[in-house]
């Protein structure tokens, strides 16, 4: 494989963060483990890619790649399995909106709510009542939301001003504006008003007794206001997303038709995506039920013990890969030699194998989508989250997708991060690949696990 790229940074944090270049449109919502549009910029010139071409992220969570590409007039497509991932990609890449009615919309929704809170006796300031005072009534969630956020991530007067306000968005007759409303909403509540933090493990702080929504939601749509304003004079380009799951192939993809993929998939580790974005998820009415979670966990790779169900059988694929299966063996030894008996403890060997098996059906299903040449960029990192063993993530599934008949490009170091368990830095890079074309498929299926 070819060496790092020399100019590519690798220090753990300054590499990944927004610059503030990026920040338009970009800061709308972002995944707190996204890679940076700097990075997706860096492999669009690498690969040569132009307007007229097509690039697919098929695991685009929060739309890095999408707002990138539409930034240079290049067509692009998302695939992603979580609803409200897939909601705030399309928000990011709809540009076709009045910023002046957007502001104008959302000062009169936020002054309806206000009106709303303070019938109540509720400043959405940090003005608490009175000793004395009457409490008012304040809305909830209902029980089954509530037992599936993380307890303690938004304390009830705060969320009662959300639901105000959330409410007052979703009855108000001008639907033109209400996705974008919704998202800021979405990013108001997890960045003033929750009481959670990200670090990139999500977790939950001391609860705030009160926190303002209705101001940081006015200071994020004002910014979605100048933000459409710098963007919306580029020429209109195709940027589309679909609510689907990466190994089982993609809607609205012509056979062919994808001249380049950039993305990053999960990791094997112990990051349960879903958490990270769950009280926005349960608040803007994606997830409601513990079934509906279940449900769209089902459509995910499996990275994590929590996405594992009885029926899975994504490590069938994996069985002609023998490095694979020796690294999953290696970890449950590992967790016999440490007398280990916990269910998830149980489950790291076999989350090993399923995610593995589950990249290798996506590397498989993509490749009848893929034009001759095209080239893919897939950003990975090494994990040592399973008993400190050590997972590099970009040479297994080099190994795997040679095995599919992808030429092996090179891997690019990205960053290093520091492992919380070993104390070491890991390895984050961009594995980078190429499809040759159609036949070889059969040069694959005739080499095996390469």
């Amino acid at each position: 494989m070819a060496s790092a790229q020399p100019d590519l940074k690798t220090s753990n944090g300054l590499v990944n963060r927004l610059r503030s270049e990026d920040q338009p449109v970009h800061a709308w919502y972002r995944f707190v483990l996204s890679f940076p549009p700097h990075l997706v910029r860096d492999y669009l010139s690498r690969f040569d890619i132009s307007p007229g071409q097509t690039v697919l992220d098929p695991f685009c969570g929060t739309g890095t790649v999408l707002v990138e590409c539409k930034k240079r007039g290049v067509s692009s497509i998302g695939v992603e399995a979580h609803p409200m991932a897939r909601f705030a990609t399309g928000v990011k890449v709809d540009w076709d909106l009045d910023p002046d009615g957007l502001l104008r919309h959302a000062k009169r929704v936020c002054a309806g709510a206000e009106e709303e809170l303070k019938s109540q006796g509720i400043q959405d300031m940090l003005a608490l009542p009175e000793a004395g005072a009457t409490a008012p009534t304040l809305r909830t969630l209902s029980e089954e939301e509530s037992r599936l956020l993380l307890k303690g991530s938004i304390s009830p007067r705060p969320l009662h001003k959300a639901l105000v306000l959330r409410d007052r968005i979703l009855n108000d007759r001008e639907e033109q504006y209400r996705d974008h409303e919704l998202l800021a909403l979405a990013t108001a509540i997890c960045t003033s008003a929750a009481n959670l933090h990200f670090g990139p493990e999500v977790g939950v702080t001391a609860p705030k007794a009160d926190a303002p929504v209705l101001d940081p939601w006015m200071r994020e749509i004002e910014q979605m206001s100048r933000d459409l304003r710098i963007v919306s004079e580029q020429p209109a380009v195709r940027a589309e997303v679909y609510l689907g799951d990466s190994r089982s192939g993609f809607a609205g993809v012509e056979s062919g038709g994808i001249d380049a993929v950039i993305t990053s998939p999960p990791y094997p580790n112990e990051k349960d995506y879903t958490r990270i974005i769950r009280l926005e998820s349960i608040l803007l009415g994606f997830v409601r039920t513990k079934a509906q979670l279940r449900a769209l966990k089902h459509n995910m790779v499996r990275s994590n013990t929590r996405t594992i169900f009885k029926g899975d059988d994504d490590d069938e694929y994996i069985k002609d890969h023998p490095e694979v299966l020796a690294l999953a063996e290696q970890i449950e030894r590992r967790r016999v030699e440490l007398g280990k008996t916990s269910g998830f403890e149980r489950r790291y060997a076999a989350v090993t194998k399923m995610y593995f098996g589950g990249m290798k059906r996506h590397l498989e299903v993509l490749r009848q989508y893929l034009a001759p040449g095209a080239h893919l960029a897939y950003v990975v990192g090494d994990q040592a989250s399973y008993f400190r063993v050590l997972i590099q993530t970009g040479r297994l599934l080099a190994r795997i997708a040679a095995g599919l008949g992808y030429e092996i490009v090179g891997t690019d170091l990205f960053r290093t991060r520091l492992a919380t368990a070993t104390r070491k830095q890991l390895r984050e890079e961009v594995l980078v690949l190429r499809w040759p074309g159609p036949g070889a498929i059969t040069r694959g299926l005739r080499g095996g696990s390469s």
